[in-house]
């Protein structure tokens, strides 16, 4: 398999590109930072430029089985507008410019989050967010600013709207026999798991303690791993929660379930 992969020079990423060069695939890594030794070849993009992001799909050479989309930032003060641009409106640009270089059969793996499992309640802003020009700083700080999103809102929505273009994405997709899924971790234990806590707060301490423990980068990479193989073809338009069982104990309380 031949694979393209964002985001690859650290936490689940770097994860993807170990498992796939294990398993004996050839894996083209693109980050603003240099990945370690684990990819064949280092495209440097920065997620939140779509001129880098054109310049970068321009050195691409070649077939893919796979597209991971996996570069993303945290819920960050000060970032408000460079986690929108990355989380989402980066991701589809780079898809949309590497699209017809994915081999029929392909795999397109997207990372959203639990945090962006509200998906629904709020399909209107997510909406709005969609229908904006992403790189626009006007058309952006505008948006930010009439409503009120912050960095940690900045984040849930972001990948709001990356489950909701996954799903919006499906059928055409199935039509040039390609297909896209996310995948939605809860708290992992990488390099950026101080921001989220520091973020959610107490919501997410006690969801790591109720599970026991955060998540590791390598059980995530290897359901991201999983999406991109043939194996999960019948797989399409999901998003596939992988959070220790902390959406299920969520649920179980607000239904009563563990009343006895």
């Amino acid at each position: 398999m031949r694979i393209a992969l964002t985001g690859a020079a650290s936490g689940i990423g770097a994860a993807c590109a170990t498992i796939l060069k294990d398993n004996g695939a050839e894996v083209i890594g693109f980050d603003i930072a240099e990945p370690p030794k684990n990819v064949d070849r280092w495209i440097p993009v920065d997620m939140a430029d779509p001129t880098s992001i054109s310049q970068a799909a321009s050195q691409v050479e070649g077939k893919f089985d796979a597209l991971l989309n996996i570069a993303g930032l945290p819920p960050k003060e000060g970032l408000t507008h460079r986690i929108l641009k990355v989380n989402y409106f980066g991701l589809v640009a780079f898809t949309e410019a590497i699209l017809g270089q994915i081999n029929s059969g392909g795999a397109i793996v997207n990372l959203a989050s639990r945090a962006g499992s509200q998906w629904q309640e709020n399909i209107d802003q997510v909406k709005a967010l969609m229908a904006l020009d992403g790189w626009s700083d006007q058309q952006l700080g505008g948006f930010i600013d009439s409503q009120s999103v912050d960095s940690t809102r900045a984040y849930h929505l972001s990948k709001e709207a990356v489950i909701v273009w996954t799903i919006s994405q499906t059928e055409q997709l199935i039509a040039r026999n390609l297909r896209m899924n996310s995948v939605s971790p809860s708290a992992v234990a990488t390099g950026i798991l101080d921001d989220f806590i520091k973020a959610f707060g107490d919501r997410a301490t006690q969801s790591i303690a109720r599970a026991g423990r955060p998540g590791t980068a390598e059980e995530v990479a290897a359901l991201v791993t999983f999406l991109a193989h043939p194996d999960s073809n019948w797989l399409k338009g999901n998003d596939i929660l992988i959070d220790g069982g902390m959406s299920s104990m969520v649920l179980a309380d607000s239904l009563e379930l563990n009343r006895k």
